[in-house]
């Protein structure tokens, strides 16, 4: 099948699409909405004018759409609208998206896909949050933390890329301080640098970090593609 996928530059969307591939789908186009807000309640915020990168090092095109209002039915029409282009020019039949557990999301995504005739894939759906994490790190998925609002996350988890010790870690402050291992929640967002899925890395070239005591930000200032040589 004709995929769109929807797409944010975190571990989730960029898995499901690495998954939709592994199904035998195709994936034809990158959806991604700029917000200009952190307190979006359906988009990822943190380093998202840097997914052309990633589009680029996945040899998948984008197609992309600037919003400023943080109401969610704006952020739909947004997204409906962006979904209607890509069916018109890429002859997408559905929509694959990361969501794991907000039904809030899927049954709104469903509703745009049923409205235009589209099928929805959710590869991740209920996934197991531990048996996820592990997968992730097993399919050679590099990504670092870009924001985090969680107790027991602190500011040295900005930027970190994470590894097989950096989830024992995780493990253990999950159990202490009880938030979504895959952070599905909001505790923290993720920005992919290296996958199967890349021709090339991203390599950070500037970045800058922001600490409030309790919420913060890896904002990537410079990055480029990475020759593997």
């Amino acid at each position: 099948m004709k995929l769109a996928a929807l797409f944010s530059g975190g571990k989730d969307s960029t898995y499901a699409i690495y998954l939709a591939k592994k199904l035998h789908h195709s994936v034809e186009v990158l959806l991604t909405l700029y917000p200009h807000s952190s307190e979006s309640h359906l988009l990822h915020h943190p380093n998202i004018t840097f997914t052309p990168l990633q589009s680029e090092s996945m040899k998948i095109p984008q197609l992309v759409e600037e919003i400023s209002s943080t109401d969610a039915e704006t952020e739909f029409k947004k997204l409906e609208k962006l979904i209607i282009l890509a069916k018109e020019n890429y002859s997408i039949e559905g929509i694959v998206h990361g969501g794991i557990l907000s039904k809030y999301q899927k049954d709104n995504f469903s509703r745009i896909c049923e409205r235009n005739n589209l099928e929805i894939i959710s590869p991740l759906w209920n996934k197991n949050p531990e048996s996820y994490m592990k997968e992730l790190l097993e399919e050679n998925f590099e990504y670092i933390i870009s924001s985090v609002s969680s107790d027991g996350l602190d500011n040295s988890w900005l930027g970190k890329i994470i590894d097989k010790s950096g989830l024992q870690h995780l493990k253990n402050l999950q159990s202490k301080f009880e938030f979504n291992l895959n952070f599905e929640g909001g505790e923290a967002e993720t920005f992919v640098i290296n996958c199967p899925l890349f021709e090339k890395p991203l390599f950070i070239q500037d970045s800058s970090t922001e600490w409030d005591g309790y919420r913060g930000r890896f904002e990537i200032l410079e990055a480029k593609l990475k020759d593997n040589a």
